[in-house]
């Protein structure tokens, strides 16, 4: 078990800010975690599938607050302890599944430069994955052989092991061209080419534009698209794998922003790449490839704008008759997230509470009372049953821990049984259950 009194100073910071601030950080998260433990349990299920070249596709959903990103946050931090690559990316106006002005290509791009590793969690992790598996090659083609670096011999022995990876790539959909480039790459690397290095990886990115740029600067007549994008995830899936990852991860959270888009024929496109995902994932048609997406029941329920104003998509997410709150089926395709309960965010306050003090250095005042109290106050007001959120009470409680730290002389229970506090909270419930749209990650 973790011990909080000894998190890492920076990494103290990191959690409390982001926490404060609403957002989920991208580091520390060990130390928080509270709940959850069946759908993460289910969700590393999947994991071992896709390591033994399955695939999967999973919806998490929950209200803004629920602890819908900290979830893909979680699993994405154990997915990259197990060897394996993972690309997140939000949805947005300009991001999206499929769009005419380029959208699907700004999330495909979006996913590329998040590209993480564990030795690179923070993304951008393309250049050093080619390089890794160029250097891992090279390094097994001494070993076997004998062959000293220099020798021809190696050299070729090396070609092969490069062509055996880019042949397997070959083929699939858009292969060839893949392949093509990966042995450029290789190439490019061996010679110490830069120019040519880098030329490919902007093709990978997928900042090419046009075909006729893409044939003159590296000989190949293809360019990632909006319309084929999903291919090559498909494909750089297969190769991680080749070159010695777990697999891949892909996660895409705020699916609110397909349900935002006012045109329907806009939406059913969008919905439909969806199913086009879905699909491969559940028949066997993509390998190593797992994908996490993140929706609000609201997002994903309403018959008329979200993705159950599908029917494609409704009929294989729809719930069977005998799943319900309490009772939910975490093998199923969506994954609904139950609201944590006043026991576990007792515990998630005890833990913040420790991490406070020993980031700031003074011996910790709140006790076990206080925290029931608190507890009490924040589940005891009107709607809370239903309205309350991890965010809010974790936002609360930080602030609580801050306003004692500066104020020494005040004591807890003054503020928690004060008139300001009651009402500030009964408040923050109205306004953020008024607001709609409004977006939360915590």
């Amino acid at each position: 078990m973790i011990d909080n009194k000894k998190v890492p100073k920076r990494i103290a910071q990191t959690v409390l800010n982001s926490l404060k601030g609403g957002v989920v950080p991208r580091i520390g998260l060990p130390y928080i975690t509270v709940g959850r433990k069946n759908e993460i349990e289910a969700l590393l299920h999947d994991v071992v599938i896709i390591s033994e070249g399955g695939a999967s596709f999973r919806f998490i959903v929950g209200r803004y607050g629920s602890g819908k990103s900290f979830l893909l946050q979680t699993i994405r931090n154990y997915v990259m302890d197990r060897g394996f690559i993972v690309a997140d990316a939000d949805l947005s106006p300009e991001r999206r599944l499929q769009g005419t002005r380029g959208q699907g290509l700004a999330t495909y791009r979006e996913l590329i430069s998040n590209l993480s590793t564990k030795t690179k969690p923070e993304g951008g992790a393309l250049t050093l994955v080619l390089d890794r598996w160029i250097s891992a090659v090279q390094s097994e083609a001494v070993q076997e052989t004998g062959l000293a670096p220099g020798d021809p011999a190696l050299a070729a022995a090396t070609d092969r092991k490069i062509y055996a990876v880019t042949s397997s790539v070959s083929e699939l959909v858009h292969g060839f061209e893949f392949a093509k480039l990966l042995s450029s790459y290789y190439h490019a690397y061996v010679n110490g080419d830069d120019e040519t290095k880098a030329k490919v990886v902007r093709w990978f990115r997928g900042e090419y534009a046009l075909k006729s740029e893409a044939k003159e600067a590296l000989g190949v007549n293809m360019i990632i698209t909006d319309d084929d994008w999903y291919d090559y995830l498909k494909l750089f899936a297969v190769f991680f794998r080749l070159a010695g990852y777990a697999g891949m991860m892909i996660m895409i959270d705020e699916l609110v922003n397909i349900y935002k888009i006012p045109n329907s024929i806009t939406r059913q496109y969008n919905y439909e790449k969806m199913l086009t995902m879905y699909n491969d994932t559940l028949q066997g048609k993509a390998k190593y490839l797992g994908i996490i997406m993140g929706a609000t029941p609201q997002a994903l329920e309403d018959k008329r704008r979200g993705i159950y104003s599908y029917e494609a998509l409704r009929s294989r997410l729809a719930e069977g008759r005998f799943s319900k709150p309490g009772a939910r089926d975490l093998l199923a395709p969506v994954i609904r997230l139950e609201p944590l309960t006043a026991e576990e965010m007792l515990v998630l306050c005890e833990k913040l509470a420790d991490m406070h003090a020993g980031l700031y250095g003074y011996e910790r005042r709140i006790n076990t009372g206080d925290f029931v109290n608190f507890i009490k106050i924040e589940y005891g007001r009107i709607g809370a049953d239903q309205n309350i959120t991890p965010r809010e009470v974790i936002r609360d409680f930080i602030e609580l821990l801050d306003l004692l730290y500066q104020n020494p002389n005040m004591r807890i229970a003054e503020l928690l049984e004060s008139d300001e506090f009651s009402y500030a909270k009964s408040e923050a419930v109205s306004d953020e259950t008024e607001t709609g749209f409004v977006e939360f990650t915590i």
